[in-house]
């Protein structure tokens, strides 16, 4: 057992040290492990580990990790367990640790997911089967709801979030985030938050929410019938209002009443429902109300805006040389004006 922390390097040289922890949480004969990075840098290490004949997905923070590291670490070990006993397609866990004596600092590994995020072009079969693709949409919708059905106290979610208030708070909680790390004015905020804080709706019953889902954190099995093998990245989970999820996932759908969204990256128009039509959808199986869709769409709009204007600033500042961060200059104002749109069609 190690107390330093191994670098990805180290870890993928030799993965010795977590070899007893495989050993201990899978059973069975004592078998090498094999380790290839898929991801690493500035967010969480993905790791790719072949046991055997099997993969498991291992992640751990990154070197520059602060002191949230292990509460956010233990959080998700925690939901985790909770998915277990739900209907919402998810990698199965493993185990985890928040503790240094394995490679240094937490992990979780869970069961690898075959399968794809979908981004034009998709893999084939999806690349030009309409029918399909209208079924890959639904299965994105429609797991969606299974998140918004989870009975979360029953599932041991109690104390995961603070759900009183929730919608209430948001305004205010993403200006302020905003106001830490301001570096210009964006054009149409201040009439974005007054809209919003003259329409928001009643508070909705408390849910589980996923707290970035979109179809970039959706993984889609590769075969057919259509269908969400997995919902990953749930590093924003908390318990509050579900339906700010589908304000997310829809203020990325297009169809021809829209204009353009921020998901760039689907052709929505080859199969796709209408976003009207994918609304109806989550209605019926989340039994919750779209009555109040275009606050929860603007809302979700400016969060994002929110969220990557900080990334932008730390580039202004030179605390970024990513070429990303330094596209969010003109996308977060594209943001503020389709929140903009919305509103002035509700």
């Amino acid at each position: 057992m190690v107390g330093a922390r191994l670098d990805d390097a180290a870890l993928l040289a030799d993965p010795a040290p977590i070899r007893p922890w495989f050993d201990t949480a899978l059973g069975g004969p004592s078998l090498p492990l094999a380790l290839t990075r898929v991801s690493g840098g500035a967010s969480n290490s993905l790791f790719l580990v072949r046991r055997g004949d099997r993969r498991y997905a291992l992640r751990r923070p990154p070197a520059t990790a602060n002191d949230r590291t292990s509460h956010d670490f233990e959080r998700e070990l925690r939901l985790a367990r909770a998915l277990a006993a739900t209907d919402i397609p998810h990698a199965r866990l493993v185990g985890g640790t928040t503790e240094p004596d394995w490679i240094g600092g937490p992990f979780i590994v869970l069961d690898w997911i075959d399968g794809f995020t979908p981004r034009d072009p998709m893999p084939e079969p999806f690349a030009d089967d309409r029918d399909l693709r209208r079924a890959l949409g639904d299965s994105v919708i429609d797991a969606l709801a299974s998140i918004a059905r989870v009975d979360w106290r029953a599932a041991g979610l109690d104390g995961f979030g603070k759900p009183d208030g929730f919608l209430a708070r948001q305004v205010d909680r993403w200006l302020a985030q905003y106001a830490r790390s301001q570096t210009r004015e964006l054009a149409g905020l201040d009439a974005l938050t007054a809209w919003l804080r003259a329409n928001t709706p009643p508070a909705a019953p408390a849910g589980l929410m996923h707290g970035d889902y979109s179809f970039a954190n959706v993984m889609i099995a590769p075969d057919r019938p259509a269908r969400v093998a997995a919902v990953i990245d749930w590093e924003l989970t908390t318990i509050g209002d579900p339906l700010l999820d589908l304000g997310h996932l829809l203020s990325s759908w297009a169809d021809d009443t829209t204009g353009p969204t921020w998901a760039h990256y689907i052709h929505w128009d080859r199969g796709f429902r209408s976003r009207a039509e994918a609304a109806e959808r989550y209605a019926g199986r989340s039994g919750r109300s779209i009555d109040h869709l275009p606050f929860y769409m603007a809302l979700a709009l400016f969060r994002l805006a929110v969220i990557l204007e900080g990334s932008f600033a730390r580039y202004v500042r030179g605390q970024s040389d990513n070429p990303r961060h330094a596209a969010f200059e003109e996308r977060v104002p594209s943001l503020i004006a389709q929140a903009m749109r919305t509103v002035e069609r509700a």
